[in-house]
Order: structure tokens, then sequence, then C-alpha cells
């Protein structure tokens, strides 16, 4: 699932790339691009989804919440102050020589810390803030007995909540709200239904896999065309029906995408378990090779991904093209961006001290070369 998820992501972020390289607005590459934007969102709220599960998975019985916070925020939050620093020096060195003047950075990496608004870091505040949360969701699940209750109570919640934005929050000036409200983007409760619904997955996962291997070939079929669904959802309705910018009709708040991003969760969900089964009855050991170690580093690809973007946006700004050569040349950015992310965040999970910028660092790696570097010097002391 993180496979899928980190893969996604990726995908909508060089079309992104390669939409702003496109002149013609109305033409036909940059229309067919920008209006199955929408299909690729559901990747935000997998991520969540797996966030709630595996907290649940690892934390539900253990009551150990000092070393919850430790362990996790450490994990998390070094990555994030330092993915910020690392790249906003680079912007300075390449890009932004504003950058330069000590106040000017230390007030942008200051903003860039508690807003997440740069480099697509978004996520680990979100995550963070979940950490704090995260006691009294499992405080409520075990209070409350029926957990289906939560579950469906969780959905109506996240429903209003788009409904909400979209009718409403989206078209009023907020430049007087709270910034924690005014972007609710990055507020850890406008995605509360997603880390329930993996908690819930978690708690019941046998119940939940059995039902949808019973009804997955009409999960399949609705999932399929919600996501066909989103071309004139985003054409139609809200551009011509609504008269949305393109920002708000591309925008994952909405109650459709809600819909769609579950089902879509769910089926994805039933992928992972069918790799499970296959992975027990025979596949490729260089297919399971790759998949064990992209989901083993998807943290640090998700982490390193600017890297590969902003390599090719620099390169796609040298290239004088029309904009089919930018839409048929896809591809070969996907793969691009794919391969720089996995490469980088690869030699950092390998190369100590390096794997804290991924989430995984190699203490115990460094501690063991110190212990055999004093035992070669105690021996060589013996010998003289």
């Amino acid at each position: 699932m993180r496979i899928f998820f980190i893969c996604g992501v990726l995908l909508n972020h060089t079309t992104t790339s390669s939409l702003t390289r496109m002149v013609d607005k109305n033409g036909w590459p940059y229309m067919t691009l920008i209006s199955t934007h929408l299909m690729l969102h559901f990747t935000r709220m997998g991520f969540m989804f797996m966030t709630g599960l595996v907290l649940t998975l690892s934390y539900y019985n253990r009551n150990a919440w000092p070393t919850f916070f430790k362990k996790r925020f450490a994990g998390s939050g070094w990555p994030y102050l330092l993915w910020n620093f690392l790249l906003l020096f680079a912007m300075m060195l390449f890009s932004d020589p504003h950058l330069a003047n000590l106040s000017v950075f230390s007030q942008t990496y200051w903003d860039a810390i508690i807003h997440g608004d740069r480099f697509y870091l978004y996520y680990i505040l979100i995550t963070l803030q979940l950490y704090v949360i995260f006691p009294l969701i499992v405080k409520l699940f075990k209070t409350v007995n029926h957990h289906r209750l939560i579950l469906v109570s969780s959905f109506f919640i996240q429903m209003m909540l788009m409904f909400l934005i979209k009718y409403w929050v989206s078209r009023i000036d907020r430049s007087h709200w709270l910034w924690w409200f005014n972007n609710y983007g990055d507020n850890v409760f406008t995605y509360q239904f997603y880390f329930i619904f993996g908690a819930y997955t978690m708690l019941h996962y046998q119940e939940v896999s059995a039902w949808i291997q019973k009804h997955i070939k009409a999960i399949a079929l609705i999932t399929i065309g919600l996501g066909l669904g989103t071309i004139p959802y985003f054409l139609w309705y809200n551009e011509s029906v609504l008269g949305l910018s393109e920002g708000q009709s591309v925008s994952p708040h909405q109650p459709y995408m809600l819909v769609y991003d579950t089902m879509m969760i769910i089926l994805v969900f039933w992928l992972g378990r069918k790799y499970a089964y296959w992975r027990q009855h025979g596949i490729w050991q260089w297919a399971e090779t790759l998949i064990k170690n992209g989901a083993l580093i998807s943290f640090g690809i998700y982490l390193d991904q600017e890297l590969g973007l902003n390599i090719l946006d620099r390169a796609l700004m040298l290239i004088k093209a029309p904009d089919w050569a930018f839409f048929w040349a896809l591809p070969i950015s996907y793969l691009f961006v794919i391969g720089v992310s996995f490469i980088v965040a690869w030699f950092c999970y390998k190369v100590p001290p390096f794997g804290i910028l991924i989430g995984r660092p190699q203490w115990h790696i460094l501690k063991k070369n110190r212990q055999v570097a004093h035992r070669r010097q105690l021996k060589n002391e013996t010998i003289k």
C-alpha cells in the first residue's frame, strides 16, 4: 500500500510540473492532464489511513505514551526540521539570493516550520499533530464498545466538514482567521475520518478483510466509476455549474472526493492483501525485493521528492517545446522523479548518519563502528 500511495503522490506532483510548463490553458494537453488531476488525490488520504493503521498496530496495547511521544516526534520531527532547512538552503544557493540574509532566512525557516507550507512537507506537520491526539483516539476506541458507531459517526462528521469547506469556507474572506483554521489543509481534524478508519481497520482486521473480499467486484466497479467520474465532476460541475476556480475545482476537500478516496483506499487495501497472498505463493524475487525496499524507504521518498521535482522543473524550463511534447514526455519525467527520489532515499538509508533524514537513524551502526574501532585500538596497543 505504501508503494502504491507514494507512486501516486509522485505522479500527482510530476503532473503539476508538466502543467506549469504548458502555455495554452485551453488546449487538449493541458485540459487532459488537469481534468484527471482529481483522480490522483486519493493518495494523500491513503497515507492518512496508513498512518492511523500503523500507529494502532504498534501502540494500541502499549500505553507507554512518554516512549511513544519521544520515538514518534524524533522519527518525524528531525526529518521535518532538517529537510526544511536543507531545501531552503538550496533555494538560497540556486534561486533566491535574498535568503542569504540571516534574518530573512531565519524568518522564512520559522514560517516553513510552523506552517508546513513548503516542499510538500505539510503531511509531516499533520502527522506531528496526530501524535498529540492519538492517545485520545485510543481512549475513544477503548471506551466506546461499538466501534462501528465511531466509524460511521466519524464519516458523517467528515462529510459535513467537506460540505462546509467546499460550499462555505472556500468562498468567504478568511484573511482575519487564525492560521490553523484558515489553512484547513494543514489541520489534523480535516482528516480525522481517515485516521479513525485506519485504526478501525487494524482493530477489526479479519472482519474488514472478509467483508472486502466478499464485495470486491462491486467495490472495484464503484471505485473505477467514481475515478472516471472525477473528470466530469471537475470539468462540468465544479467549473461550469459552480464556477469555481481551478484550484478550488481540484481540491481534495470535497464531498465527492471523500467517497472516492474511501473506496480507493479499500481497493488498494485489497490489492495489498492480494500481494501478500502472491508473495506467499511464489512471486518474482526481483519484484518482491523492489517492493520491499521501496516500502522500507517510502517515507524517505516522500521527504526527498522535492529534489527530483526541482531538477525536473529546471530541466523543463530549459526546453522550448509545444504543450503536446510535455504531455507525451510525462512518463519520462515521472520515471526520472521516481528514480532520483528512490536513489536519494536509499543512500540515506544505507549510509550513516544520513538515515536521520528519512526517519531511520543508524545510531546502532555508528555505535557498533565505534565499538569496533575501540577494540582495534586496544588490540593495537596490546600488540605494541
